[in-house]
């Protein structure tokens, strides 16, 4: 059985395919040099990747809203302590 040569061929232009790295990114953080090969540019490529219909993807992404979340949530945590007497 053989298959049509556009089935295996659909990406004939120039421009990387959508599973590349770095294909998620905002043009502001482009604009700003990151890329995914860095740190920050590499997890907002990640973030920007997910999709909001699958539900494993939202859970990632409220994992990622606490994990990033709870270091913040603490140190406000720690300040309303110290400035309180007692």
């Amino acid at each position: 059985m053989r298959y049509p040569e556009e089935e295996f061929d659909d990406h004939d232009d120039d421009t990387p395919p959508y599973w590349n790295a770095g294909q998620h990114l905002p043009q502001d953080a482009r604009t700003m040099g990151l890329t995914a090969h860095v740190p920050d540019g590499a997890l907002l490529d990640f973030a920007g990747a997910l999709d909001a219909t699958k539900l494993k993807h939202r859970v990632t992404a409220w994992v990622m809203l606490a994990v990033f979340g709870m270091p913040v949530l603490f140190y406000v945590l720690r300040l309303v302590i110290a400035m309180t007497p007692g």
